[in-house]
């Protein structure tokens, strides 16, 4: 499905060197935030608490959502736009639901957690720790193993292969 909506992208594309600068304010932050993310979350072992997951209980989500966005706005163009609001709906909103209940089962400080942390806009400042059940949930920091074991670093070579295409198409436009 990524293949076909890249090559939809690319044809729908009217990047313009506004836009494409402008969508960096997005898609920098967003990279960011998931590189960030990654370095926190053992996935399925520990409840990450903290961290960007102080903030938002899915900053992986929202910096993905940040790039998409930020990709959208380099395209300059409205049926992405709109395409991509409806693929994520589609995709991320039962995709968390079904990651709630996992956790709600595997991690009995998971509710109290939810309580703190928004899920998915983020609180401005960090949650209060969870007191009493804070052994049962990560207490750790950013770690690179982690980041380099997720291979997030994978989101910077893609949002470079965008840019590169979409600087493509805006010299051929040129022509």
């Amino acid at each position: 499905m990524g293949f076909v909506f890249a090559a939809v992208f690319l044809w729908q594309a009217r990047p313009g060197l506004r836009s494409m600068m402008a969508s960096l304010l997005l898609v920098a932050p967003g990279l960011w935030l998931r590189g960030y993310a990654s370095g926190y979350v053992k996935k399925n072992a520990e409840l990450a608490t903290t961290g960007p997951y102080a903030h938002t209980r899915n900053p992986l989500y929202l910096g993905s959502m940040l790039i998409a966005f930020g990709f959208a706005a380099a395209a300059a163009s409205w049926v992405i736009l709109i395409a991509l609001a409806a693929l994520f709906a589609v995709i991320y909103i039962p995709t968390i639901q079904s990651e709630e209940a996992y956790l709600r089962a595997h991690f009995a400080g998971f509710d109290a957690y939810a309580r703190r942390v928004p899920r998915l806009l983020p609180r401005v400042t960090a949650a209060p720790d969870a007191g009493a059940e804070a052994e049962e949930l990560d207490a750790g920091g950013f770690s690179r193993e982690l980041y380099r074991k997720h291979r997030e670093y994978n989101a910077l070579v893609g949002a470079v292969a965008i840019y590169t295409a979409l600087a493509l198409k805006f010299a051929f436009l040129q022509r």
